[in-house]
Formats: C-alpha cells, sequence, structure tokens
C-alpha cells in the first residue's frame, strides 16, 4: 500500500512538473564590473524589462519567470549591454554561465533551442567582430594594402553568410531558425538578396508550421513572406510598365486592371466618397476629361471608402463617365501603399509610354499638362 501511495505522489509531481508554467534562469556572471542583471522579453512588437536582479559577490543570479507558454517564445539576457538570447518554453530550468563577454563565451544549458542559438551567435558575432577589425585599419592603409583588406573583408564576409544560411537550412524546423533569418550584418538590408531573401522565409516558415504550428514566430514569417512576394510582383510590374498595376472591382463586381488602359494617358485618381469636397472635384474632372478623352485620355479613380452603398451611390448619382473601382477598405487599401498615397484627393499621371509625367493635377493644371501631351 505504501508503495502504490509513493508511486501517486511521484506522478503527481512529474506532472505537475511537466505542467508547470514557470522558467527558471540561472548561473555565474563573472569577470565583468557590472553587478546588475536584467532580463528582457522580446516580441515583434518589441523588447520589454521584465525584471532586473543583483549579482551575488560570487557572480551568481537567478530569475523565475511566471505564465510562461509552452511554445518558445524570446527572452535575452542583458549584461554589460551585450544580449543572450535564449528561447523558453514553460517548465525550463536553464543555466547560463559566462566569463568575460557574455556573447563571445557564454554557456547555456537546460534550453535546446536556446543552446542551438548560442551555436549560431557565436559564429555570428565572432565573425562580425572580425570584419569591424578589418575595416579598422582601412583608413590608415595605403592603397596595395587597402586592396588586400578588402580580399579578406570580402572573403571573410562570405563565410560567414555561408555558415548563416547553413544554419537556417539545418534546423529549418527550430525557431533558433527564426532569430538566425533576422540577423543582419552592419550596413546589411537583406538576408542575401532582394529575391532570394523569400526562399528562405518560405522553407523555414513552412517547417515551423510542422513542428510549432502555435507559435507567433510562425504568424510574422507568413506576413513577411506575403510582404516580400507584393513587393517581388510590383516590382516585376514596374520593370514591365514603369508604374504599379492595379486591380479591383467595379460597381457591378467586374475586375478591372489599371493596365487595361495601357495605349492612353491615363489618370490615376484616388479620392473618397465620404468626404464632402468629392462633388466639386468629379465635376471639374468631367470637364477635362469630356475634352480630352477622344484625344486618348483615360481616367482609372480608385475609391478608398469602406461603405459599399455610399461608393455605389456617389458614382451613379455623379455620373461619374471613367472606370471607377473599390476594394472597401478604405485607409487600409494596398493601393495607397503602392502609390505611396498619405492624403486624398491625390492622383498620378501616366503618359502612353508608361512613365509617370505628374503628380496631383487639378484644374487649369492637369489642362495644361493634358494639352501639352495630347
Amino acid at each position: 500500500m505504501k508503495k502504490t501511495l509513493f508511486s501517486v505522489v511521484v506522478a503527481v509531481a512529474a506532472l505537475c512538473s511537466c505542467t508547470s508554467s514557470k522558467v527558471e534562469i540561472s548561473g555565474k556572471l563573472l569577470g565583468l564590473c557590472p553587478k546588475t542583471v536584467y532580463l528582457e522579453q522580446s516580441s515583434a512588437s518589441g523588447k520589454m524589462l521584465i525584471d532586473s536582479v543583483a549579482l551575488a559577490a560570487d557572480g551568481s543570479y537567478r530569475f523565475e519567470i511566471d505564465n510562461v507558454p509552452a511554445t518558445p517564445a524570446m527572452y535575452n539576457l542583458v549584461y554589460c549591454s551585450e544580449r543572450v538570447p535564449l528561447l523558453l518554453c514553460k517548465g525550463d530550468k536553464v543555466t547560463v554561465n559566462s566569463l568575460g563577454s557574455p556573447l563571445a563565451n557564454y554557456t547555456v544549458s537546460g534550453s535546446e533551442e536556446s543552446e542551438l542559438l548560442r551555436q549560431f551567435t557565436a559564429d555570428y558575432v565572432s565573425g562580425a567582430l572580425a570584419l569591424t577589425k578589418k575595416m579598422s585599419n582601412y583608413a590608415q592603409a595605403d592603397e596595395q594594402e587597402r586592396r588586400t583588406i578588402a580580399q579578406e573583408y570580402t572573403a571573410k564576409y562570405r563565410e560567414i553568410k555561408r555558415k548563416q544560411i547553413s544554419f537556417i537550412v539545418s534546423n529549418k524546423s527550430r525557431l533558433a531558425a527564426v532569430y538566425a533569418l533576422y540577423q543582419r550584418l552592419p550596413g546589411e538590408q537583406y538576408l542575401v538578396g532582394a529575391d532570394s531573401d523569400i526562399i528562405y522565409f518560405r522553407t523555414v516558415a513552412d517547417a515551423i508550421s510542422k513542428s510549432y504550428p502555435t507559435s507567433p514566430f510562425l504568424l510574422s514569417l507568413r506576413n513577411d513572406v506575403a510582404r516580400m512576394e507584393a513587393q517581388i510582383s510590383l516590382m516585376k510590374t514596374i520593370e514591365q510598365r514603369n508604374y504599379p498595376d492595379l486591380e479591383a472591382f467595379d460597381m457591378y463586381g467586374n475586375s478591372i486592371k489599371l493596365s487595361s488602359l495601357d495605349g492612353n494617358v491615363i489618370l490615376v485618381d484616388f479620392w473618397s466618397a465620404e468626404l464632402g469636397s468629392s462633388n466639386a472635384l468629379n465635376a471639374d474632372l468631367k470637364e477635362i476629361y469630356n475634352e480630352y478623352e477622344g484625344r486618348g485620355f483615360r481616367i482609372y479613380q480608385v475609391g478608398i471608402d469602406t461603405s459599399k452603398a455610399t461608393w455605389i451611390n456617389a458614382v451613379q448619382s455623379q455620373r461619374l463617365p471613367w472606370v471607377s473601382v473599390c476594394d472597401f477598405r478604405g485607409q487600409a487599401s494596398p493601393m495607397l501603399g503602392l502609390y505611396n498615397v498619405h492624403k486624398l484627393p491625390a492622383n498620378y499621371l501616366i503618359g502612353r509610354d508608361g512613365k509617370i509625367l505628374g503628380k496631383d493635377l487639378y484644374g487649369e493644371e492637369l489642362s495644361k499638362k493634358l494639352e501639352e501631351i495630347l
């Protein structure tokens, strides 16, 4: 009976341990003067300081975090302005030790994802420091030495990027790969290139969707993949036409592309039926349209509205004779972003060759420009 009761107690204790939402972080930080260590939580919205403790006389410290999710979340152990990245989930008991500069030589145990981060960080930080050291000698070097430094710098840079890509691909189903995806060397915008980055982001997103389907990191990855796809599509359109193409529905439900008007002089006009000035602006624009429509002038008018009834009523009551479209997303419409529109009304005049000839042209100024062109 006693043996059975003991077994039950052990089982319950084990179950409580597995389901605990707490995380413990402890260790020793030696060799530097600062006496305080900080703990940050990192998310898509930024970094937030959640705790700080004073180091004991022997350099030891301990943090305890409550309500940590089952899927690993990102934390930083901050000491001497250096951030040691950690991926922690509920129940973890992690030990982080360092002697001297934390990032240069720290050790971590108790978290597999955090150990992967350490492996990546060790190579990446040492590589970045090596690049900085090489460039620090560049200004004082003569021409021959500069060529040598430039060659060494390029070789080191390529080595760092090869290791970074290799780590990402080898650990694509781990959240440490997500961290590695976003690391950039000084002055660097892309992982490998504007078009190539999407391949690695997709690879990691697809793998994470299976290993960590509920992770908030997955949503961020998916959003970035969508943004990259839109950017690539936009650049291809601009390369073909010199202007961003648009596509939206008219009031009859027909999908109409801006590019369907190619070969004409086109005014891309952004307006809102909900604005009180729409009647006067469109009345003036109708006079210009009637004068130049027969000479190859077309208007593609984009309604920035959320109410379908309001927009359709304005188009019908004002008897607008040109192409009128709307996606009913209002200020959230991606069409505004494609043309960098921050205020209404706004317009762009596009020539027959696809080149943008003017912006925010109204009344006499628009008529004068059309007379010159047509």
